[in-house]
């Protein structure tokens, strides 16, 4: 089982791209991926895979009411096909903005009913407990995680859940902080959720070989992790992802030309990633 989760501490650096092209990957790859979009922007992997529509309508079941033990129907109903053929996703919605209000509300039922004065109801680990309960794992050979990019319980219980995680960064004044901290991120991350925290590695995106970003580059070379992969800047192929609503994959292949090699180069590096990554869990 191949379980990851893809997070920056900044957002709009490419992570939800790179998690949607690595699930196709995957998929082409043979595996079949389950993404769980845990990120209640609209911008998200279900507007991605188009399967946004009940994001928004408050009596439909989602994600959020199973973590809470309030579900309104069977959690395997969550799961959605997409038009990529290997690609499920268990959609967001807009209940996960008010994510940690409810787990605190649930954690506090759940704590005034145990029979120990002592018990804490562990928040963080409920997606973990509906994907075992539901039997998801054994259905699946890849589970992507995609929560929003800022710290949080959506992060906390990606993190519990797949215990590894793939970090985009963008070498840019707004993706600088985040590289200066990603020893504190990694850090924080196992103290928050009280477990080893694997870092498959940092992928840095957008890359367009200026000085500033040739720094950098180099700093993450010097650093302890691993940078599997470089993307250069694609803009066009990114923007028109959003356009289609589609993978890099079904932009080239179903809804335009590539404007150049280049753009068909940017393909064999997400099926280069996604199999590094697979060899990193065998």
């Amino acid at each position: 089982m191949i379980t990851y989760t893809t997070y920056s501490e900044a957002g709009g650096v490419g992570k939800t791209t790179t998690a949607a092209n690595l699930a196709v990957a995957h998929a082409r790859r043979g595996r079949d991926v389950l993404c769980i979009d845990l990120d209640p922007q609209e911008g998200s992997l279900s507007y991605l895979f188009e399967v946004d529509d009940d994001r928004s309508d408050g009596t439909a079941d989602n994600l959020v009411r199973h973590l809470i033990g309030r579900p309104k129907g069977e959690f395997r109903d969550l799961i959605r096909e997409t038009d990529e053929a290997g690609v499920d996703v268990i959609p967001s919605h807009n209940m996960l903005e008010n994510l940690t209000r409810n787990l605190m509300k649930a954690a506090e039922i759940e704590e005034d009913m145990h029979p120990e004065d002592e018990y804490e109801w562990p928040k963080h680990e409920q997606l973990l407990r509906v994907l075992r309960e539901n039997d998801v794992p054994g259905d699946y050979d890849v589970i992507i995680c995609d929560p929003q990019a800022t710290p949080g319980d959506a992060l906390n219980n990606a993190i519990f859940a797949t215990r590894s995680v793939l970090l985009p960064v963008e070498l840019s004044g707004k993706g600088a902080l985040s590289i200066q901290g990603l020893d504190d991120l990694v850090t924080g991350l196992e103290d928050e959720v009280g477990i080893n925290v694997g870092v498959l590695g940092v992928v840095p995106v957008g890359f367009k070989r200026t000085n500033t970003q040739e720094a950098q580059l180099s700093k993450l070379e010097e650093s302890e992790f691993d940078l599997p992969v470089v993307f250069r800047e694609r803009a066009s192929l990114m923007q028109h992802m959003w356009d289609f609503r589609t993978s890099a994959y079904g932009v080239l292949e179903d809804e335009r030309d590539p404007n150049g090699e280049y753009e068909l180069e940017t393909l064999e590096k997400y099926d280069d990633l996604a199999a590094g990554i697979e060899g990193e869990f065998e």
